[in-house]
């Protein structure tokens, strides 16, 4: 049995994620696909547009044949951070036999030799990174200088790490580097638009550019040609009913949130420092909405996806005391499955004979079958859906739905 592992948001799923899924299977012979998704928060701290169950759907009807949620630590974190989550699930499944993921790059060997010197960070790299960092400069610009440092062919290659991919590779590669894990990466290169185009194409447009499209208009048409005609109709059938959700729709929230803790401030949280702290406290009467409020606090040192998660920690309560807490005690500790291929029974009962997680199928198992540390980090998890359920309930006058009564998707 072969199986490959896909990191994925599939906010949402479009035609390029199918395309992925295909070349994926051909290019590393699986049997079975396994997909690692981020629940209802994604890895730039937005909300996910569609709920995490109708987007495991979409990408069941579209090939793959397992979907797992990554815990919303580790989704919605720096990139080093969400391949570490990803892949030590991927790891811990004892199945996984391979990775692959897109790339603007392509080439699998040069993304393997930046990996390696991220994770040995030999001496030269060290040290120049130290010192563009006393410098100011924002962390993927002291990287890509200290790189070269360390690896003079870097110069070659030196746009690399300026694309959103190829640093997701990157930290993929890396984590199975410090994992020493026998997961061999394979990658495949993009195709249509760029993964920051906002405009859309003929049918192969970007994630962003289809969510462009669902926040200026009030018809689905305009995206139909971009998604498989199964996704399209998922999206139909939930639009203006639970989707589309943005990260506006949390203002209020986020805001009673950050009055009720004004006076301590908020770098007890994870990705907040002190000095970010009183940047929010000093702005946060002149907060109109979040995605203003995040363009006000950017910086050269502080990326705009850096803001984001940061509120939403802020919103979601993820202390930097619980993360590290997770990082120290074993990164994850179950398997959440979404939904799977009924056809995919064989992969199920492989993993449960070689797996060092629990696979979670009802949320009520997570008491039973977790360690305190496990279980702390999957009712967060819980806690998540249910904040983002609230609020998009409230936004379409619909029932909230409780995780408890979830039922995994069967395809």
């Amino acid at each position: 049995m072969k199986v490959t592992g896909i990191v994925a948001e599939y906010n949402p799923f479009h035609n390029g994620h199918k395309y992925q899924i295909e070349q994926a299977k051909k290019l590393t012979g699986a049997d079975y696909v396994v997909v690692a998704m981020s629940g209802n928060f994604t890895q730039r701290g937005t909300p996910a547009i569609v709920n995490k169950y109708d987007r495991a759907k979409m990408a069941l009807l579209n090939g793959a044949d397992l979907v797992l949620e990554i815990p919303y630590c580790y989704a919605c974190s720096s990139a080093e951070y969400f391949a570490k989550g990803a892949m030590s699930l991927f790891e811990k499944l004892g199945v996984v036999d391979a990775i692959c993921f897109g790339s603007e790059c392509g080439n699998i060997n040069t993304l393997i030799a930046i990996a390696e010197i991220l994770a040995n960070e030999p001496e030269e790299y060290k040290k120049e990174l130290r010192l563009k960092l006393q410098k100011g400069y924002s962390f993927p610009a002291a990287r890509s200088s200290a790189l070269l440092a360390a690896l003079p062919e870097f110069a070659t290659h030196s746009t690399i790490l300026s694309s959103p991919n190829n640093i997701l590779g990157v930290e993929y590669i890396k984590a199975l580097f410090k994992l020493k894990s026998k997961i061999a990466p394979y990658t495949i290169e993009r195709i249509g638009s760029g993964y920051h185009d906002y405009k859309l194409s003929k049918n192969f447009s970007s994630a962003i550019a289809i969510r462009q499209a669902l926040m200026s208009e009030s018809s689905l048409n305009n995206i139909k040609a971009q998604m498989p005609e199964n996704c399209y109709e998922i999206l139909k059938e939930g639009f203006g009913k639970n989707t589309p959700v943005f990260q506006d729709d949390f203002t209020a929230l986020l805001k009673y949130k950050m009055l009720l803790l004004e006076e301590n401030g908020y770098a007890q949280f994870a990705d907040i420092s002190e000095d970010l702290s009183n940047k929010m406290k000093k702005q946060l009467f002149t907060c109109s909405d979040i995605t203003s409020f995040c363009e006000q606090l950017k910086t050269k040192d502080l990326t705009h996806s850096r803001i984001t998660r940061s509120l939403t920690h802020i919103l979601l309560d993820l202390t930097k005391e619980d993360f590290d807490t997770y990082l120290k005690e074993g990164t994850v500790f179950y398997g959440r499955v979404l939904g799977f291929k009924k056809e995919a029974a064989p992969l199920l009962g492989e993993i449960k004979k070689c797996s060092s997680l629990p696979l979670i199928t009802k949320v009520s198992e997570g008491e039973n079958l977790l360690s305190d540390v496990g279980l702390m980090q999957f009712q967060k998890d819980i806690q998540t859906a249910h904040i983002y359920e609230a609020v998009a309930g409230t936004k379409f006058g619909s029932e909230m739905k409780h995780e408890y009564q979830r039922e995994i998707i069967k395809c």
